[in-house]
């Protein structure tokens, strides 16, 4: 099937034209990040739903209520799931894949050395899942992990290879989950993707989420995988864009920060994803814009733009260790403050992030660290230190690498009586330059005109 069509929603005209399901058995295969919280959003919609995870410690937490997870609203919902009987996590495929109506595939899928995404684990489950699938009632399949395309037939033939396979359809069903706001996000979603080979199965899933908001796209299996894939890849190649003209801004003597304000008034443009700094990071931008070139060098299609999104985001790394030794000189004994490691606030994951980046790269050099994170602490990181003012005693330099909002309200003053120098780098243009000013400190933004310049 090639058609791509737009589905309407509940609240514009009153019922969609997708299959509608009151309640349905579902099993969530994988309850890391995104396949917690489908499971526990499912839950939250009535559906009955099943976690399943090979790891019995996490399987045993999640059954306590307990998520080790950095995310509004979560645990919460699975509490509540957890309280109302529609939520259970088992590490048994025998147990919840039988009975279940729609088997979700929430598997991690890691970049390899190529850049190709890792499918092992993929693999793996889907294998277990069809060893348990029952032949008279076979669920619905949904691919939910960031894989490329084609894999959604790949599952199709793993499922299809005994008896208990058949008949098993298979739905492409990416997810536009934000970390730290996952679970607003999946019930205030802005368009829901399904994609395969039945048209009725894909309606069928589309119908699990009868209800929530947005717009729903039913197309083919090929087509939804790819979605994915290119929405992330633009976005990340915004935030590439907008660190490239932050150093013209720079060498130019503007401020991007006024480039930006006029450029996002302009409806074509807007303003999503166009915050200088130093670059972007976590579990999803690098590896599928890593995977999206290694889906285009196997078919022979060149894709320069993307590299050069990659090569301009490593640049916004470096350009951090640039500004600090242009400012202080050699970095060998200097001691930084480091406000940040995760890959953004709001989360503790510090997988890709570009903090940590940066702290490799200057611990490179001979600094000594001095970090606070709100999610990270010394547990973790032995540089890391239990508040932000801890951190910051005796540094000869602040650099602010993660945006974090509580960084804007730490008394400025209080800083500088700690600190030994006075320099601040905001790698996030995260503080009001004018306020770091009048504390007393020298500030160094990214694309914004630092204190010497403007006085010259």
């Amino acid at each position: 099937m090639t058609v791509a069509r737009a589905c309407r929603t509940d609240a514009e005209q009153g019922t969609t034209t997708e299959q509608v399901n009151a309640t349905s058995r579902v099993s969530v295969v994988g309850c890391g990040h995104v396949g917690l919280v489908m499971a526990a959003g499912l839950a939250t919609l009535g559906h009955d739903v099943v976690g399943v995870d090979r790891d019995a410690r996490l399987v045993g937490d999640l059954n306590a209520g307990r998520t080790g997870i950095r995310e509004e609203g979560l645990d919460d919902a699975l509490r509540d799931g957890l309280g109302a009987g529609r939520l259970r996590f088992t590490d048994s495929y025998e147990s919840a894949i039988p009975t279940a109506q729609f088997v979700f595939l929430a598997v991690d899928t890691p970049p390899t050395v190529g850049g190709a995404a890792d499918l092992r684990n993929l693999r793996a489950a889907a294998r277990s899942v069809a060893a348990w699938v029952s032949r008279w009632e076979p669920p619905i399949v949904i691919n939910k992990s960031t894989s490329p395309v084609g894999t959604g037939a790949l599952v199709e033939h793993i499922l299809g290879d005994g008896d208990d396979g058949e008949g098993v359809r298979v739905v492409s069903n990416p997810e536009f989950l934000r970390q730290g706001t996952a679970m607003f996000d999946f019930l205030h979603p802005d368009r829901i993707v399904v994609g395969s080979s039945s048209r009725e199965a894909a309606e069928a899933v589309a119908g699990l989420y009868a209800g929530l908001p947005g717009e729903r796209i039913v197309t083919d299996l090929r087509t939804a995988e790819m979605i994915k894939y290119v929405a992330n890849a633009f976005l990340a190649a915004r935030v590439s864009f907008i660190n490239e003209v932050a150093r013209l801004c720079e060498s130019m003597g503007t401020n991007v920060d006024d480039v930006v304000a006029g450029i996002s008034s302009d409806p074509r443009v807007g303003p999503h994803f166009l915050r200088p700094g130093i670059g972007y990071g976590g579990s999803c931008f690098p590896k599928d814009v890593a995977a999206l070139r290694y889906i285009g060098e196997a078919a022979g299609v060149p894709t320069p733009m993307l590299g050069a999104v990659q090569e301009t985001n490593a640049m916004a790394k470096t350009g951090a260790i640039r500004r600090l030794r242009a400012r202080l000189g050699p970095l060998e004994g200097k001691t930084i403050a480091v406000w940040g490691l995760t890959f953004k606030g709001g989360t503790e994951d510090t997988r890709e992030s570009p903090a940590m980046e940066v702290v490799i790269l200057l611990q490179n050099e001979g600094a000594t660290i001095r970090a606070y994170d709100p999610a990270v602490g010394p547990e973790r990181y032995p540089f890391a230190y239990r508040s932000a003012l801890e951190a910051v005693l005796d540094a000869d330099a602040l650099a602010v690498l993660t945006d974090w909002p509580e960084f804007r309200n730490v008394d400025l003053g209080i800083v500088a009586a700690a600190m030994a120098g006075r320099l601040v780098f905001d790698g996030r243009n995260l503080l009001d330059p004018q306020l770091v000013e009048s504390a007393g400190l020298e500030y160094v933004g990214v694309g914004r005109i630092s204190t010497g310049e403007r006085n010259r």
